[in-house]
């Protein structure tokens, strides 16, 4: 593990930010709502982007085989996934992928499958492909999260072309087992289903929980999946704009190959070797922030049990987004009450599906006085 610290700046810092999580709101609300982190960005690709800039590097991306190479060695460091790196392809963002993916594997109409509540922008990429939007829900069991994989099978039945999974995932936090994700393969090729598994958290996985690539467990998975991923939310490099597609199959990997030529060329030269850096030297980075979320999400569990004992919070297994019940206080727009009262920014639970209208998305990837304030304030606005 790191032997080094990471810290977000003060407020004063973050706020003359020009991301839109310090644009979008007044400069008197603490955003905690949009999935990027307050820390500094990681030395090797700060060196990486202020070399490009001095020598007016800043042309278009072309040839790059340095990032397939990265990802596989980090893939095999991290996961213990060997993975063909001529079956890495390059996409703007995950969310350009996904939508490239889609209109390659499906027709106007067809129906692809997610499961809510998730990452509300699954359902506006499956709007832009032309698609119709199918939901088996996760239904709640305590705190945890679990899937009816009867209702699974019985969607996959209906005509479902694709299922859409986040894997780890986003907001409920957890990782999926290795039986379940070989559960979803085996009923994807029973059913002629493609999983597209959007793994964009799994570098944020905590050391109690275990990742798993759904492309790592075999020949099934291999023969229905493909990977969209990116560096960008494990080192915070969204703006940078710059994913990856991967397939292991031969049949699949055939597939891709029709996937537009400007898919490659619309990611950004920057993007394109920040990401090198980020997996090929940004592993001591990466571990050091995972000391910080693992200290915030604790800190959160800490604060909740103090002030809002009632608050429903299970400590997530990735990332830094916290999936919080605030139905025994506010059974509806919870969010709006923080945001209009306390002065916080968060994500409403119904963006992310229904029935959950006293939930809210609070990230965590800040400083623990930002974090602090942001409770404080929260409780005085559900007074």
């Amino acid at each position: 593990m790191s032997q080094f610290r990471i810290k977000a700046p003060p407020l004063s810092q973050l706020q003359t930010h020009r991301s839109e999580k310090w644009r979008e709101f007044p400069a008197d609300v603490l955003p905690l709502p949009v999935a990027e982190m307050d820390f500094p960005v990681a030395d090797p690709i700060r060196n990486v982007l202020l070399e490009m800039v001095a020598k007016s590097d800043l042309g278009y991306l072309g040839p790059i085989p340095e990032l397939p190479v990265a990802f596989g060695s980090f893939a095999k460091k991290r996961w213990n996934w060997t993975l063909d790196p001529e079956q890495v392809r390059i996409a703007t963002d995950v969310g350009v992928a996904a939508v490239e993916v889609l209109r390659l594997v499906t027709s106007p109409g067809d129906r692809v499958l997610i499961n809510t509540p998730v990452y509300h922008n699954f359902a506006n990429w499956i709007k832009e492909a032309g698609l119709e939007l199918v939901d088996v829900p996760f239904h709640q069991v305590g705190q945890k999260w679990e899937l009816d994989f009867s209702l699974i099978e019985q969607a996959y039945k209906s005509d479902i072309k694709v299922h859409l999974l986040c894997n780890p995932h986003n907001p409920l936090g957890r990782t999926y087992s290795p039986n379940e994700l070989l559960e979803f393969a085996t009923l994807a090729k029973k059913y002629e289903v493609v999983i597209i598994s959007d793994e964009i958290h799994g570098p944020l996985t905590y050391q109690e929980a275990t990742f798993t690539p759904f492309l790592s467990l075999g020949s099934i998975a291999e023969e229905v999946g493909v990977t969209i991923t990116a560096a960008s939310k494990a080192w915070n490099i969204a703006g940078l704009k710059c994913a990856i597609i991967v397939s292991q199959n031969s049949n699949m990997d055939a597939v891709l190959s029709r996937l537009p030529v400007a898919t490659h060329y619309r990611a950004s030269l920057l993007g394109a070797f920040a990401t090198v850096a980020a997996f090929a030297d940004g592993e001591e980075w990466l571990d050091a922030v995972m000391i910080e979320l693992d200290s915030n999400r604790n800190l959160l569990k800490r604060l909740l049990v103090e002030k809002l004992p009632q608050v429903g919070y299970e400590l997530p297994q990735m990332g830094y987004l916290a999936w919080l019940d605030f139905s025994d206080y506010a059974k509806s727009r919870p969010a709006h009450l923080m945001l209009t009262k306390g002065k916080v920014a968060v994500n409403p639970g119904s963006s992310f599906g229904p029935n959950v209208e006293g939930f809210v998305r609070l990230n965590f990837a800040t400083s623990p006085e930002i974090l602090t304030n942001a409770i404080e304030r929260i409780v005085v606005a559900l007074k």
